[in-house]
């Protein structure tokens, strides 16, 4: 085992685990708290990692993260017009924007299928040169999906972001306070896209590339990640929920990590991915499976002991009063109750 886990792995999957934690935290905003299946993720993690990286190139790997997320709030403000302006379904929206999305990503990227960055700098460049070492990708992930959790955190308890979470919870109670739940959608899904955007920002800066098929698969990551998370924090204060989410996405890629360690072969990667997914997504059904089956044979067992005593006491009915007799309890003490009741009476 001490083969199979060492301190590169779990540098890496950290690593990994804090900058895909940004996309397990939108999915927490659209589907955790506005209840909205959006299924654009995909397509705005590629747009955040194409528009990243033609900014990186031009020598402002900063406002590349910027204008990232910017990219990633008009992604999401197309999705929730499409929702609330023209009557579409969440899920018919996230595909229609995700499909569009395709045509826009491969344009930024200047009609190419892929972009590198190894001849600019970049952000963790920067930290390199600052920090040294080999932990300053850490530092830097880390730094970054720290602060972005904490803020959404403060955010999601101000009174926009109350309103934000009642919308998703009871739209009609919302409609009745006189709050636009329209408008809240937008700002959600804005919200959402935008920190999925930020994920794909920096990890084209991480690994000083951008590929156009970079964002396949991402939404089933994040949600693995999402109820991973849930599943060992649970619910709590929003902090907490933040922190699960990023503890969920590390974890998730450290199963990963163990699993290419131990010489999975590269073409049942994602068969690998799948089976996590899916185990991931029925361990809340497991356990309160478990919980309901383990409640079933205590009944059972009590009930079991339960007809053992009426049978006793149906064969033997003088050994059971004089047990009772012997405890304190004699079968006379009903009657003399009554009959000191009725002496009283009189």
């Amino acid at each position: 085992m001490g083969s199979i886990i060492t301190l590169s792995i779990v540098q890496s999957a950290l690593e990994l685990g804090f900058i895909y934690a940004l996309v397990a935290l939108a999915l927490f905003v659209s589907f955790s708290l506005l209840n909205i299946a959006d299924l654009s993720t995909d397509g705005c993690f590629t747009l955040g990692c194409a528009v990243c990286a033609t900014v990186t190139l031009s020598g402002h790997p900063v406002l590349g993260l910027f204008a990232a997320m910017a990219a990633g709030i008009c992604s999401g403000f197309v999705t929730a017009f499409l929702q609330t302006k023209m009557g579409i379904q969440s899920i018919l929206a996230g595909i229609i924007v995700n499909t569009g999305l395709y045509t826009i990503n491969i344009a930024v990227m200047g009609f190419a299928s892929n972009i590198n960055l190894f001849s600019c700098d970049t952000l963790f460049s920067w930290a390199k040169e600052s920090i040294g070492g080999s932990w300053y990708k850490l530092i830097v992930a880390a730094a970054v999906v720290l602060l972005a959790g904490v803020l959404l955190a403060v955010f999601l308890n101000t009174r926009l972001g109350l309103s934000i979470r009642a919308t998703g919870d009871n739209p009609d109670m919302v409609r009745a306070s006189s709050i636009n739940t329209g408008a809240m959608i937008t700002i959600g899904l804005c919200l959402a896209n935008a920190l999925t955007a930020l994920s794909g920002g920096l990890l084209a800066q991480y690994q000083k590339s951008c590929d156009i098929n970079l964002g396949t698969g991402m939404v089933t990551i994040a949600l693995a990640s999402l109820i991973i998370g849930e599943s060992i924090l649970g619910k709590g204060s929003m902090l907490k929920r933040v922190a699960g989410v990023i503890l969920g996405s590390c974890l998730y890629r450290f199963i990963v990590a163990v699993a290419l360690r131990l010489n999975v072969p590269a073409e049942c990667l994602k068969l690998v991915s799948a089976l996590i997914v899916a185990f991931a997504i029925a361990l809340p059904y497991l356990k309160n499976q478990a919980a309901f089956v383990k409640q079933r044979r205590r009944a059972k067992a009590e009930n079991h002991v339960y007809m053992e005593e009426i049978a006793a006491r149906a064969e033997n009915p003088a050994g059971m009063e004089e047990a009772a007799a012997k405890a304190g309890n004699p079968a006379g003490m009903g009657k003399n109750s009554a009959k000191a009741g009725k002496g009283g009476e009189q």
